[in-house]
């Protein structure tokens, strides 16, 4: 079983600079305590008859997955899969690793259970290692709901990325102002770091970004950043030239809904992509435009559309 807490890849996480004014011991469990790390592998390819499926898949709690569902109506030979955690919201010195592998011509929807709420800190932060790799002509949607971080939340995610050229990956990240509806708690929390790194298998760089949102220190009501608004996403679209082209042509941006929705797309540099961002005033619009710009990404390769969310997501 994989030693998440003393991994490279976590600790290299952990030693970024902007986290260290945080980095010291926890008073309640201790740093590397069980039910403070978890891991998840998930490997997808597929089987003798061609049918793509959650070949194997490696967890330490409190981070767990269940059986593969062939839920989509759109796409019923995509495997589903939810993330939950039986933890609750993340705390003071969690660690967590996530790797997801999708093989040859394999296929596959990832998202969470719930939102990932970040919960109020005193000692240290909470972190995220992602790693997700894409073999030829893969396809991978990765949307899990939304992060909330609550008041004075720490918060690091760190996502590699290892694309193979004519592989698709649709990834997207949501973050709230915190808990808006409760005690007006809105950019209250103390950071939120978020990198992604994406190359190719044989080392090629094709981009990396990254923000650092300090609330505190920098007011985010700022003309600018934030602005009037509330929640963001930020979705990464890596695929081959051809799809990326048609799929900027097939996008509209702008402000909608009156101003209250903004939307934003970009191409990645060395083809690799597209980057599209939304802001909002509230959760549900900004999923909304997500999943429209999936259900565009998915048609354009795979000819077929996604089909409205489920009610109670």
């Amino acid at each position: 079983m994989k030693d998440v807490y003393n991994a490279p890849e976590m600790q290299r996480v952990v030693a970024m600079r902007e986290m260290q004014p945080y980095n010291h011991p926890t008073r309640a469990m201790y740093l590397g305590a069980p039910g403070k790390v978890g891991y998840l592998r998930l490997g997808f390819e597929l089987d003798s008859d061609g049918k793509s499926i959650l070949r194997d898949h490696e967890r330490i709690a409190p981070l767990i997955v269940q059986q593969e569902l062939y839920c989509d109506e759109a796409m019923p030979e995509m495997p589903v899969v939810y993330i939950l955690s039986s933890g609750g919201p993340n705390v003071d010195g969690d660690r967590y690793e996530q790797e997801i592998e999708m093989r040859r011509n394999s296929i596959g929807h990832v998202t969470t259970g719930a939102a990932t709420k970040i919960a109020e800190m005193k000692d240290n932060f909470s972190a995220l290692y992602q790693k997700i790799t894409l073999e030829e002509g893969s396809y991978l949607e990765f949307i899990p709901e939304a992060t909330i971080p609550c008041r004075n939340a720490r918060y690091i995610t760190y996502t590699d990325i290892i694309c193979h050229p004519t592989a698709t990956l649709f990834y997207s990240e949501l973050f709230m102002c915190g808990r808006k509806h409760r005690d007006n708690e809105i950019f209250q929390y103390d950071i939120l770091s978020v990198t992604c790194n994406a190359r190719r298998h044989d080392g090629q760089r094709l981009f990396r970004e990254k923000f650092i949102i300090e609330p505190k220190n920098y007011p985010l009501r700022n003309l600018g950043l934030m602005g009037r608004f509330d929640m963001y996403a930020n979705v990464i679209v890596l695929t081959p030239p051809e799809k990326a082209e048609e799929i900027y042509k097939a996008t509209e941006v702008g402000f909608f809904d009156n101003g209250k929705i903004g939307v934003g797309l970009t191409r990645l540099p060395n083809n690799a992509g597209l980057l599209y961002k939304v802001v909002g005033m509230e959760t549900q619009p900004v999923k909304t435009r997500i999943r429209e710009f999936c259900s565009t990404v998915r048609q354009a390769v795979k000819g077929k559309p996604i089909l409205p969310d489920f009610p109670w997501r």
